[in-house]
């Protein structure tokens, strides 16, 4: 246990990535802390009777009671916090989180701390690796493909006749019969074959005419996200209203100027290939870099912490925006890509702190000008909307992944692969 001035901290729980303390504050220091708020507030607060500044103390705890006491709270949990960081000399990669808080009056303070942590790990081999870069190569069917896929982009929907297929956008009333409404459902529009209705339901649509009915029972397949709904079936009464089919224009040059600066289909295909030669290259060099990370890893027995791959799992999951109850499932599919993803950061922090890679401030300034000068804005401009995207870290990231990069691929042998024919 250690004690700084008269709040004692203990670590009651560690492993490689996270730490768990417990704090107290005595009595003392929290009656302290009270009185001196409390003070604050006399001296700000305007209260009816009284002039600023001269509003007395026990009119002011009556009067702001919950106040004092919250930020008393917030202000020790700060301190604590601070000291506890200072002391033992963490590296948190994350604010803590408070548990087990107990805060009554005219007792102490106390409260538990856990926080994930960087774990030190040890690099004895970073060098002498053989590596592989695989040549970025782009076919005429990916030119062709990239086109097409423009081509529909700027498609318009229009009436067809016939069958509705695969592709096409159709408008539906469908009536749950097993709900015993006998009026025509809610009209819909979906494409079909994009998931977006029961395979079921979507070859009915395509049996019908426009205009024609149907009445069945379809069924829910075994992979349903609703679990009761997995294997059951529904009545239905489907009305198919209308088919529409993208109106593909053909690639011409006239094509080509709307696209944009392009005077012919020729020149549009050259751009089209060196965009996608541009990000050839980009997938070439994260697959390199992906086989120099898992070198590294298995030559130094990198293992992963639990607590940091927890981390890892559940911000993938917020950001993909998985629902609670498929956590489990998701978590047991995405656990390869986690542990990959944060084997790869603890190597890269490692590095760039042993070698002094990380970002520098100038650095940074440079990037963002780059990132204003081809948005045609002001770097302070462009600086203020990266910190309120939150983006500003993530760049500086990349600025650092890049230097670490750069310093391993030199003390590495790269061979490139021939460009398959």
């Amino acid at each position: 246990m250690t004690t700084t001035a008269d709040i004692e901290i203990a670590i009651t729980q560690s492993d490689a990535a996270s730490r768990t303390l417990t704090v107290t504050v005595p009595l003392e220091r929290v009656l302290a802390a009270e009185a001196e708020t409390a003070r604050w507030y006399s001296k700000q607060a305007k209260l009816p009777g009284f002039r600023k500044g001269k509003v007395p103390e026990p009119v002011v705890r009556r009067r702001f009671g919950q106040e004092i006491k919250q930020a008393v709270l917030e202000g020790l949990l700060r301190e604590s916090w601070d000291r506890a960081r200072e002391e033992q000399k963490l590296k948190p990669i994350a604010d803590p989180r408070v548990r087990i808080l107990k805060f009554e009056d005219g007792a102490p303070l106390s409260f538990e701390l856990t926080v994930d942590v960087r774990p030190e790990i040890t690099l004895n081999r970073v060098d002498g690796f053989k590596l592989t870069r695989q040549a970025a190569t782009v076919s005429d069917e990916q030119v062709d493909a990239q086109l097409l896929q423009l081509r529909e982009q700027k498609a318009p929907w229009v009436p067809a006749e016939g069958h509705a297929k695969e592709g096409d956008m159709v408008e539906a009333a469908i009536t749950n019969l097993d709900a015993g409404s006998p009026d025509a459902g809610e009209p819909v529009r979906f494409v079909l074959g994009t998931g977006k209705a029961l395979p079921d339901l979507e070859t009915q649509i395509m049996s019908l005419d426009p205009g024609a009915t149907w009445e069945g029972a379809i069924r829910f397949p075994e992979d349903h996200p609703d679990e009761e709904r997995r294997g059951t079936s529904r009545r239905v009464r489907v009305t198919l209203n209308e088919v529409k089919r993208q109106a593909v224009p053909d690639l011409s040059d006239d094509f080509a100027r709307e696209m944009g600066p392009f005077d012919s289909v020729i020149a549009l295909k050259a751009a089209v290939r060196l965009d996608l030669l541009a990000e050839a290259e980009r997938e070439s060099d994260a697959r390199l870099r992906g086989e120099l990370v898992d070198q590294i890893a298995a030559a130094n027995n990198i293992s992963v912490p639990p607590s940091l791959l927890h981390r890892a799992i559940h911000a993938y999951a917020q950001a993909y925006g998985i629902p609670e109850e498929r956590h489990h499932d998701f978590e047991h599919e995405f656990r390869p890509v986690a542990e990959s993803q944060v084997r790869r950061d603890l190597i890269i922090e490692t590095v760039a702190d042993n070698e002094k890679l990380h970002a520098t401030e100038e650095e940074l300034d440079a990037r963002i000008a780059d990132v204003a000068a081809r948005r045609g804005e002001s770097p302070a401009g462009v600086k203020v909307s990266l910190e309120k995207a939150n983006r500003l870290r993530e760049l500086e990231r990349a600025i650092t992944d890049e230097k670490v990069f750069a310093h391993l691929l030199g003390r590495n042998a790269v061979d490139d692969a021939p460009a398959a024919r």
